[in-house]
């Protein structure tokens, strides 16, 4: 794994502004009818002609734990190449968080090529994601050697994939719940999102750190992901950050990230590619599972729908180089298994969309001008705003970006800060802006 400089990762006491919810509408149709006239949304059917046919697995099953272990590593046996497994640590019940990278170089990192992840299960009644995460691990592999598309995804991206979260609570909750919280909570009956560090801790605290918690805390600081999806259940939308804040009140308001023209166009981007998301109205076919506050375009703002304080996608944010969303990919916590194919063809290209969208990003290396090797700990920002990336061991950083022109600063201890503008255009989205910066010693400020 590569190891990110844990010691520079501070929480961004960022206060939101409050929109009211009207407002907040009205500036999501803003940006998503700018991205639709730049190109930065492919609709559901370009991206099936683009992408092409993909092979598909012949059932779709829920996998108890022992089956889901036993599942990965056969993946793992007959894609030797393609795959690698590991477990970022242990949930309460002792039951190993599994991993499976899906890529050529899966083994371990290789410079310029970014790290993606989707974390599944998390509360453990919700069971859909980590059933179509087996599923996209078993597409992306059979589908490789005769889908294009996918061959180039899967060369060019380490895609890591922690099926179960909260593996103890899987194996409490139980097939045909429609919304109930049996299994939510790990088996200390807390729930994981809203256990992970809060902004704001004298109005939320967020407790004891949970196992599972703390396993995902370190992986997401030992690699450095650039972009993560976190899959729930109990309706269709994707939630984008901020989840909290500032009040003890739990009305919910507006709160939106110093990058949320990215996040929207993030979240936007997969509800578009889904079948039915972005449609207008109401979320789910029974209204009893419907919620009061429905999105126009299934994405909404993740405190302006409701207020959740401790949760991951902020904790994302905030602390490491990675930008999340949380993707409520279905209304029925724990459907039966008979639904599950219908389920996957809803989400399955915007899933395989959504890995795609971590080239987006302005990257490169970090590198001392005089001796050429990468600068560690370096910080990379994007005019001033308040999300910093920093550099891993070799000088490397991604940074998320939409089209636009930009100033990007680079700044490291005992050197002098750099400032090089960029233009991200339609034409140079991918590979994007590869940007090698040298850092001067401090003998004089440099701008470029």
């Amino acid at each position: 794994m590569m190891h990110l400089p844990t010691n520079l990762f501070v929480f961004l006491w960022i206060l939101p502004f409050c929109l009211a919810g009207e407002e907040s509408v009205r500036v999501e149709e803003e940006l998503i009818s700018q991205f639709e006239e730049q190109g930065e949304i492919s609709t559901l059917e370009q991206l099936k002609a683009k992408i092409g046919p993909i092979k598909e697995p012949p059932r779709l099953h829920h996998y108890n734990y022992s089956h889901l272990t036993s599942h990965i590593f056969h993946l793992n046996t007959k894609f030797p190449n393609l795959t690698h497994v590991y477990s970022i640590g242990q949930s309460v019940e002792g039951r190993q968080l599994w991993v499976l990278v899906v890529s050529k170089h899966a083994a371990k990192h290789h410079k310029l090529i970014p790290e993606f992840k989707y974390v599944g299960n998390m509360h453990g009644n919700e069971a859909v994601g980590r059933s179509l995460l087996v599923a996209l691990a078993w597409s992306l592999l059979h589908s490789y050697n005769s889908n294009l598309w996918i061959r180039r995804l899967v060369d060019t991206t380490r895609i890591h994939m922690l099926f179960s979260m909260n593996p103890d609570g899987y194996e409490e909750s139980r097939e045909g719940d429609h919304s109930s919280v049996i299994g939510r909570y790990n088996a200390n009956g807390k729930d994981l999102n809203r256990n992970f560090p809060s902004r704001f801790p004298n109005y939320f605290p967020s407790g004891e750190l949970q196992p599972e918690t703390i396993a995902v805390m370190n992986w997401s600081r030992q690699v450095s992901f650039v972009l993560s999806a976190n899959l729930h259940g109990g309706t269709t939308l994707v939630n984008y950050p901020f989840d909290d804040y500032p009040t003890r009140g739990r009305d919910s308001r507006y709160s939106p990230t110093p990058d949320n023209e990215l996040f929207v166009r993030l979240a936007y981007s997969y509800a578009r590619a889904h079948t039915r998301m972005w449609k207008k109205g109401p979320r789910c076919i029974n209204d009893d599972l419907n919620m009061v506050i429905d999105p126009q375009h299934g994405i909404i703002n993740g405190a302006d729908w409701y207020i959740v304080p401790g949760g991951m996608q902020d904790w994302n944010y905030l602390a490491t180089n990675c930008f999340e969303i949380t993707i409520e990919i279905n209304c029925y916590k724990y459907p039966y298994e008979k639904d599950l194919p219908f389920l996957w063809n809803e989400n399955k290209y915007a899933l395989l969309h959504f890995i795609d969208q971590t080239h987006n990003a302005v990257h490169g290396f970090v590198v001392d001008s005089e001796t050429g090797e990468g600068i560690p700990n370096a910080t990379v920002s994007i005019d001033n705003k308040a999300k910093i990336i920093v550099t891993d061991a070799h000088g490397e950083y991604w940074r998320l970006i939409n089209q636009g022109e930009y100033e990007l600063t680079v700044d490291a201890n005992h050197y002098q800060p750099v400032t090089k503008r960029i233009h991200v255009h339609s034409t140079n989205r991918s590979p994007h802006v590869d940007v090698g910066i040298f850092i001067h010693p401090q003998s004089g400020s440099m701008y470029c």
